[in-house]
């Protein structure tokens, strides 16, 4: 349903229709409404989806899409501003799937540029929006350059026969052209050459040769395109998805017009962005980097993304978004504190990497994090190493659009008696998909290989038909050159004897006519026989072609050579055209030597244009095949004479045309004439920027100034104006500012930095460009300031006891002069006075010998040019003669400890200080003493490694420590020894007593004792325990603790839940270990025996839930050991869609996406060996419920009414769903509840009145609320008027007739926004007065918005809904014939 009708053409409003303004929610679009009141169920037309405006490239399709809603079905219209919409070149489209109405504009012209609308109407009003296409228009230089080289090729005949000879020479054969879209080798011109099997493998394309050959060709055309806009072109990155839900792609060039326009293509249509990264298409631009970045993709967004520089491509890129889907979302897992937590998914498509996040940040690949990919890259992992409380939170795996989620909850250990310690890491791992999720993994591998044998399959089968067609092809093509070829040859035989024949007889003609002809006649008809004769061959020619004969190069002639510029000449002269030339083929006889005739004068060189600098000199030169003849020159076809500043030479068989000093009025057409041959080319006089070479060679010259003075650069020149002139500092572009200012004129142009810093240093450059070329010089700015300091490290060459020597490296910036000197200070250490050491030279390297042995010094070392002195840079402490002194030896071990003798023995020390060891001194001290005393004499070092205290005394406890000494003295002392009593060796310690089990968990257990007995000379006391452990199939014991504990109790840590351990209770003290104790049975890691309580204060035991929303269901309890956890659904197992997630200490149960029938109850049935518990929750999956069908009224007994309706769709499914009836009478006229949870589809209302008017409405409700309503048609029971007669008694007359008054006033009102309000008061008189109602002193009796009635006397008004606009004076006028009588009241609105 459309109409084209002209723009800015508006429909007359009908009488009695109105015109409406609204406004849409869609902004822009106007709405204009014909009716004051809309019937009921109809609309306005508007617009859901507007056109938007387009900017598109000349030659492009333009698309405006819009979708309408309305009721009726509106009309949709297409208009434009500033002329006619016709059927040639607009297309007008609806698809009824998507209700969308287009209007597309194929091959896009500039004429098409317009502010364009788009009308929506029906019968009660009409919608309007407007769109504006910009047109860009692209190749008007090419079309200008393709129209000059046609005008070039009339008026230059030569060069347009050339071009025919070689289009016969290279006529291309028939082959069968593939149809690739151009959007392949878009692609394959950005992309490296890894990619290019992939793109090949995506287009079908199996002859990479081919492909390789037409690429290298596309390269060479692309690149020469590019040279006219870009200098550079590098770094080509393809698109990339990031991290944040963005793409980009980037590439570096330089543009040869930094003013060119840079343009982006999606899938050939513009697309406009900004330098904005914030907005959906942004650039950034760094240098010569362009970023181009997308933000928020969406599916809508792939595509082949492309970039033009004034309409020239320069880089296409394609955006793919995955495709894959997870088969097998990540879940939750519940992890132990220090155990390491797995997550693993499943995806639809081999993948090389997905993203995974953690908390909203992307993870990567280390010591926290393993990311795993199975050898198919179907699943993916993720490993979460020593899990903490503070890696809890939401993980997330990514796949381009799609991401699943899931918790990772790390469950600390709770136990008092570990708090404060530092957890054991611990083997086990949570989490995981199990054999299932290898399961899915393998079937999905098996399709995707499946698919992929399609593929290839198809692509090959594809191929080998292509190629058998092109067999077949060539099969027919060399059938019919052969039966060609035999024919020609025939025709050929016989056409050449009927040739010699002639030939033989215009011989014979020839010398009996010669004496009565002119030469002049006879050569004419010579060339006219020739003439005829290459017709005839034409005509052999072209019959030879239509016989399928294809066409061969010929062999060249002299006379064809010869008579190369006839053509030419006659198509000047006649003033036609030339025509292309007719394809020759090669003769088969013998030519006939009698038919070659002289040509005369030509020329073997023609002219060829010649660009030219103003100024300067400029030749044109040609060739002619004859030294004698003369040549005449013409310029724009008028004749030229030699003067001072032309000269026209002859030199053998060349002919010059030289022009001195050439000015731009010598521009043209210059054309040489010789023997009725001629030759022509131009001339341009071309006035390019030029430098004088004096002012180059002194603008080359480095300029060099001190820090903080000005530098200026001045450049003259000569050229064409207008003129751009730039100027350039170490490649950026010197803009005017407080420190940069440039002078520009047509002859000459200066810089001048003022206030130059040393950053500055460096090339200055000048660029001057015009139409005609770009000329630069390039000189160096030198800014003089004092050096940087020297840098370090400072590398010690000696230290001895006679000298230090160092060296350092020169200052990273001499400031552009020469180091001359390095100025050295020095300082012993300890001392504050510095020493001038002086100037040391250029070198950068210093030999101290003013030094004392064992001393350390510092040095400060400053550089110095002819601008200044550096700062200076200070060395570490160096000492002179470093002393080299032993390592400490090992810790002293204790061999054996008497009551007058403990033995030591140790190792020597690792660091010997480069000489021998000479031996140990010794030392002790007492427990309690801070003093060391030395053991040995000090001037008689112990010589072994092994040494007898004997200067001990009984009872008293002592630790050793040795020094080792060599030739520079005494080392560090080694750590001391365990203190040991001087006393005779004591015996073992007996076995512990009562051993047993305090506490237990699953990874715990507790062990308490009491300390063995002690029975002089058999067992002493003991002095500590080893706690020993061994799992029940590990014959070996290991020991809890690595050194002996003083108490009598120990928790043994790091136990596997549920494993069997033997354990053991070892006593120990100087003597050696006791025997050991252990408990009478094995013991089993878990708590005490505990029946399954859950420990939720609250639990729930009813949920409602809508339809589609996850529901989760948690349980906390308590039990053990570890109880079997067991989810039922309505006394059933759940179904496979429900996931149940169990800790040791809860279970959660979770529907992801609850359908009907997830309906019922569930019950979790906690069991191990002590009990079991169950508890069950009641979950309800409800929606919004239908409404019920058509509601029926019927009257069974009088003063009721009966409604019954349909049942609603959803009263099978929801038990819950019950019914609300509700009713309307034409008196209250709002809606009352009359009736509440009716489990039926029948009620029966009571106290029906007659003469009033009921509607009923039914609603349907359920756990989620309300249904839209139901309602029925107006009810009404007619009042039945009976006849009732009355006989009057004869009365006096008598005078009743009273005048208004009211016995009942108005009262003040005060009413909400939005409520009703009710106004009402009592007037009595004879005859019965007319009441009037007024607001502000206007009259109400026939305004629509008030209800207004007068029933025996009482006056009512009621305005149902009451506004701002309601607020005011209200008042009521009574009149009769005997009197008038007027009462007011105020009316206030609340807001």
């Amino acid at each position: 349903m459309f109409k084209i009708r002209k723009a800015k053409e508006e429909e007359p409003t009908a009488p009695g229709q109105v015109r409406i303004k609204k406004r849409s929610r869609v902004p822009g679009v106007m709405i204009t409404q014909f009716v004051e009141e809309l019937p009921e169920g109809m609309t306005t037309p508007d617009f859901t989806r507007k056109p938007i405006a387009l900017t598109l490239q000349e030659g492009k399709t333009a698309i405006f899409r819009a979708i309408v809603v309305g009721k009726p079905a509106p009309t949709v219209t297409w208009l434009r501003n500033n002329g006619e919409i016709d059927q040639e070149r607009y297309k007008i489209v609806f698809d009824a799937g998507t209700g969308e109405h287009q209007l597309q504009m194929p091959d896009v012209c500039v004429d098409q540029a317009d502010t364009y609308k788009c009308y929506a109407e029906n019968e009660y009003g009409k919608a309007v929006v407007t769109a504006t296409l910009n047109v860009i228009e692209v190749g008007f230089k090419k079309n200008r350059a393709m129209q000059e080289s046609r005008t070039a090729i009339r008026e230059v005949p030569e060069d347009f026969k050339k071009n025919l000879r070689t289009m016969v020479d290279t006529e291309p054969k028939e082959e069968a052209k593939l149809e690739i879209d151009d959007k392949f080798w878009d692609l394959l011109l950005s992309a490296d050459k890894k990619d290019y099997e992939r793109i090949c493998a995506q287009y079908a394309i199996t002859d990479f040769r081919w492909m390789l050959k037409k690429l290298n060709e596309k390269k060479v055309e692309r690149e020469k395109e590019q040279e006219k806009v870009v200098e550079r072109l590098c770094n080509l990155k393809p698109i990339e998805l990031r991290d944040d839900g963005g793409a980009e792609f980037e590439l570096e060039m330089s543009l040869k017009d930094t003013s060119s326009k840079i343009f982006l293509y999606k899938d050939g249509v513009m697309v406009p962005f900004d330098v904005d990264t914030e907005v959906k298409h942004g650039l950034k631009q760094v240098g010569k980097k362009f970023v181009f970045s997308i933000n928020g993709i969406n599916p809508e967004d792939a595509g082949l993304y492309q970039v033009e520089v004034d309409g020239v491509k320069i880089f296409s890129t394609d955006l793919k978004l995955p495709n894959a889907d997870f088969l097998v979302k990540i879940q939750d897992v519940t992890a132990e504190e220090r155990e390491d937590a797995l997550f693993e998914c499943v995806v639809s498509q081999p993948l090389k990497k997905i993203t995974w996040k953690g908390k909203n940040v992307p993870l990567e690949q280390g010591e926290k994090f393993d990311i795993l990919v199975s050898e198919d890259m179907l699943i993916h992992s993720l490993l979460v190493k020593d899990c903490m409380p503070l890696d809890k939170g939401i993980y997330a795996a990514e796949v381009g659009l799609t991401s699943c989620s899931a918790w990772l909850i790390v469950e600390v250990d709770k136990d008092p008696n570990s708090a404060g310690k530092k957890k054991v890491r611990k083997t086990t791992r949570a989490g995981g998909g199990g054999a299932d999720l290898l399961r899915i993994a393998q079937e999905q591998n098996a399709i995707v290989q499946k698919e992929r044998e399609a593929l290839i399959a198809k692509a090959k089968a594809e191929a080998e038909a292509a190629a058998a067609v092109a067999a077949a092809l060539a099969a027919e093509k060399a059938e019919a050159e052969a039966k060609a070829r035999e024919e020609a040859e025939a025709r050929a035989k016989a056409k050449a004897e009927a040739k010699k024949a002639k030939a033989l007889a215009k011989m014979k003609a020839r010398e009996e006519g010669a004496k009565g002809r002119d030469g002049a006649e006879a050569t004419a008809e010579e060339e006219d026989e020739d003439i005829s004769e290459e017709e005839d061959e034409e005509e052999d020619v072209q019959e030879g072609e239509e016989a399928g004969e294809p066409a061969k190069p010929k062999p060249k002639k002299k006379k064809e050579a010869q008579e190369g510029e006839a053509p030419a000449e006659v198509a000047e002269t006649e003033g036609e055209e030339p025509v292309q030339e007719k394809r020759k083929r090669a003769r088969a006889g013998p030519l006939v030597p009698d038919t070659v005739v002289d040509p005369g004068v030509y020329f073997t060189s023609g002219l060829s244009d010649v660009h030219a600098i103003i100024d300067t000199d400029a030749e044109l030169v040609c060739r002619l095949s004859n030294e004698e003849c003369d040549g005449v020159w013409y310029k724009n076809g008028e004749e030229i004479t030699a003067t001072d500043n032309i000269c026209i030479v002859k030199d053998g068989t060349y002919r010059k045309l030289i022009i001195k000093n050439c000015k731009e009025e010598d521009s043209g057409k210059y054309k040489c004439e010789a023997d009725g041959r001629k030759t022509e080319a131009a001339l341009i006089v071309e006035d390019p920027p030029r430098i004088n070479e004096d002012d180059l060679a002194e603008f080359i010259k480095p300029v060099k100034i001190k820090r903080g003075k000005d530098a200026a650069f001045k450049v003259t020149f000569v050229g064409r104006e207008p003129m751009k002139i730039q100027w350039y500092n170490e490649g950026e572009e010197q803009l005017e500012d407080s420190q940069i200012k440039i002078e520009r004129s047509s002859s000459h142009s200066r810089l001048l930095l003022t206030k130059c810093q040393r950053k500055i240093s460096g090339e200055i450059k000048i660029k001057i460009k015009n139409e005609f070329g770009t000329t630069e010089a390039i000189t160096q700015l030198i800014v003089l300031d004092k050096p940087t300091p020297p840098m370090g490290p400072v590398d010690i060459i000696e230290s001895s006891a006679n000298c230090i020597e160092y060296k350092w490296r020169p200052p990273k910036d001499s400031g552009g002069s020469p180091i001359t000197d390095y100025i050295l200070e020095r300082q012993q250490i300890g001392r504050n006075s510095w020493k001038k050491l002086g100037k040391i030279g250029p070198e950068p390297k210093y030999k101290d010998v003013d030094v004392d042995h064992g001393r350390k010094y510092c040095y400060h070392i400053r550089a110095e040019t002819d601008q200044g002195t550096s700062e200076m840079i200070e060395t570490d402490d160096i000492q002179a003669g470093t002393k080299a002194y032993p390592g400490p030896p090992s810790t002293p071990k204790v061999v054996s400890a008497f009551k007058d003798c403990i033995n030591l023995a140790w190792s020597a020390p690792s660091n010997t200080g480069g000489t021998n060891i000479l031996g140990y001194n010794v030392e002790k001290r007492k427990n309690g003493s801070n003093l060391w005393s030395q053991v040995n004499p000090p001037d008689e070092p112990i010589k072994t490694r092994e040494y007898g205290v004997k200067d001990v005394v009984e009872g008293f406890e002592y630790e050793f420590r040795v020094s080792a000494i060599n030739i520079s003295g005494a080392g560090e002392p080694s750590t001391p020894s365990e203190f040991v009593f001087a006393r005779d060796p004591k015996k073992p310690p007996g076995k512990v007593i009562d051993l047993k089990v305090t506490d237990s968990t699953y990874t715990t257990l507790s062990l308490g004792w009491t300390k063995p007995t002690e029975e002089e000379g058999v067992q002493d006391e003991a002095k500590g325990y080893f706690v020993e452990l061994r799992p029940a199939e590990n014959p070996e014991w290991g020991r809890c603790n690595s050194s002996a504990i003083l108490v009598t109790s120990y928790t043994i840590m790091g136990l596997k839940s549920m494993a069997m351990y033997w354990v053991r209770v070892v006593a120990t003290n100087e003597g050696g270990d006791g025997e050991p104790q252990e408990l009478d049975n094995y013991i089993i890691a878990m708590p005490p025996p505990v029946r399954p309580r859950f420990t939720d204060k609250k639990m729930k035991n009813f949920i409602v839930m809508r339809a589609g929303n996850s529901a989760r269901v948690n349980f906390n309890f308590e039990a053990s050991p570890i109880p079997t956890i067991t989810w039922l659904k309505d006394d059933l197992p759940v179904a496979k869609h429900v996931t149940v997630s169990n800790s040791d200490t809860s279970s959660q149960l979770i529907i992801p996406a609850a359908e009907r029938h997830d309906t019922g109850i569930y019950t979790i049935i906690v069991k191990n060996l002590v009990g079991q518990e169950t508890s069950s929750v009641e979950i309800r999956v409800t929606d919004d419920p239908k409404p019920p069908g058509p509601v029926e009224l019927e009257e069974n007994v009088s003063g009721t009414v009966t409604i019954s309706w349909t049942p609603s769709p959803d009263e099978k499914k929801d038990d819950r769903l019950h019914y609300i009836v509700t009713k309307c009478d034409s008196v209250k006229r709002t809606w009352q509840t009359v009736a509440e949870h009716l489990f039926n589809n029948k009620f029966t209302a009571i106290n029906i009145m007659p003469g009033r008017q009921y509607k009923f409405r039914v609603y349907a409700k359920n756990d989620m609320g309300l249904s839209q309503p139901s309602e029925s048609p107006t009810w009404e029971v007619k009042r039945k008027k009976e006849t009732f007669s009355l006989t009057l008694l004869e009365t006096k007359d008598c005078n009743f007739e009273t005048p208004p008054s009211f016995s009942v006033p108005l009262k003040l009102h005060s009413s909400p926004e939005s409520y009703e309000c009710y106004m009402s008061c009592a007037v009595t008189g004879n005859p019965k007065p007319h009441v009037t109602w007024y607001r502000n002193n206007v009259s109400l009796n026939t305004n629509t918005n008030y209800y207004i009635t007068n029933t025996c006397g009482v006056c009512s008004m009621v305005i149902l809904k009451v506004g701002s606009k309601d607020s005011g004076n209200y008042s009521v006028i009574a009149e009769n014939p005997i009197g008038r009588v007027e009462c007011s009241t105020k009316l206030v609105v609340k807001e």
